[in-house]
């Protein structure tokens, strides 16, 4: 089956670039497609310092939902929105002022491959990180989700004048244009031997089956002696068997469903999950909720916009229910999924019933996009007056 890749090199215009992001992309360019996915064929996406979280969020979003194996680049630097603690991949516009709303956020990366199985996805990373956001990562991690696998690093910037160079993925990059793809650990492996001690002591490198969080080089023992590289820590995440072929992913067979056109089964699959989650945990908890946005995407997936839109609209409900802010992300990110899937409703009754109600929403999640709300009111008055 093909693969697809998704190349994406971004960081800000000006004096706060930490690093030349996009001059790794034409090294990785001229790696052969089939190289980069590891597939016999493949389909690059490339993206060099984009301007709008919106518009990579789209290619995202396409790259998670097509078929085959997904291998997703990314280089570029990480920056943290001082309001809400949350890391961001900042893009060509974005300050440290502007990162909530000219960033990337971070969990978005999560939370489009959530229907994927970490069998097939993977995520390859050159980051840089400030101070501030250095430091939040040191603490808590970059949490990847557990539905891809991960190999890379986090780089601390340094006192360097000028722009450093994402010295990881152009190893990377190097290694790939040999011809061929050696399994993603050992390519990893590979390329740190490459960059040797450049890092070492400020670099947390990232090498983890099924998602999981990089944790400074202080909290474990380097995880091997006999190479010359950075200091270094893994963790193994919760959903480390999707990887190693142990025990059984429900997302894999799920992701599978829809692969095969089986939308009926996918959504069973995951309706009994969740029935599951709510018996054990209730109607609120993480874990309902969670199978709760994975029926919703699987309506999508389905071409199911009226389905989807109630869905994610439920979620935002029980959310703001059981007490989660506005503001917050996951509230902030089912309001706009909902937003998302209401503008592709085609009959007109479904779109007004669920216009009014997004429109409630709206009044009290805004979300980041500036006019979502006025978005909403004018469709709905043009649905209204349509005869």
């Amino acid at each position: 089956m093909p693969g697809t890749v998704l190349l994406l090199a971004a960081s800000p215009v000006g004096r706060g670039r930490l690093v030349n992001a996009a001059g790794v992309l034409p090294v990785l360019a001229a790696v052969a497609p089939a190289v980069l996915s590891g597939a016999d064929t493949a389909h690059v996406v490339e993206l060099a310092d984009p301007l709008e979280p919106q518009a990579v969020l789209t290619r995202l979003r396409a790259a998670a939902a097509a078929p085959g194996p997904l291998t997703v680049y990314i280089a570029g630097q990480l920056q943290l929105d001082r309001r809400q603690r949350l890391l961001h991949l900042a893009l060509a516009r974005t300050t440290a002022a502007t990162v909530r709303y000219t960033g990337l956020p971070w969990h978005w990366v999560r939370e489009e491959l959530r229907l994927r199985s970490a069998a097939d996805t993977a995520l390859v990373l050159d980051l840089h990180a400030d101070g501030e956001a250095w430091r939040y990562v040191a603490e808590h991690g970059l949490d990847c989700g557990p539905h891809s696998t991960v190999h890379g690093r986090v780089a601390a910037a340094g006192g360097r004048r000028g722009p450093a160079e994402p010295a990881y993925m152009k190893a990377v990059a190097t290694l790939l244009r040999s011809g061929r793809r050696p399994p993603l650990a050992a390519l990893h492996e590979q390329a740190l031997v490459r960059i040797g001690g450049a890092g070492a002591g400020r670099d947390l490198v990232l090498a983890v089956a099924g998602g999981a969080a990089a944790r400074p080089p202080s909290a474990h023992p380097p995880v091997r002696h006999d190479r010359p590289r950075p200091d270094a820590a893994l963790r193994t995440g919760p959903h480390v068997h999707a990887a190693t072929g142990t025990g059984q992913d429900p997302h894999a067979a799920i992701s599978a469903a829809v692969r095969d056109g089986r939308h009926v089964d996918a959504d069973g699959f995951a309706a009994r999950h969740e029935q599951l989650a709510v018996r054990a945990h209730g109607s609120a908890s993480d874990e309902a909720l969670h199978w709760a946005e994975v029926r919703a995407d699987l309506a999508m997936f389905a071409g199911d916009p009226v389905r989807s839109c109630r869905a994610w609209l439920a979620v935002a409900r029980t959310r703001l229910g059981a007490g989660q802010t506005v503001d917050s992300p996951a509230v902030e990110a089912a309001v706009d999924r909902a937003h998302h899937q209401w503008g592709r409703i085609t009959d007109a009754a479904a779109a007004r019933e669920l216009g009014s109600a997004l429109a409630e929403l709206r009044l009290r999640v805004p979300g980041r996009q500036s006019g979502a709300l006025e978005n909403v009111q004018q469709h709905l008055r043009q649905l209204q007056a349509a005869p």
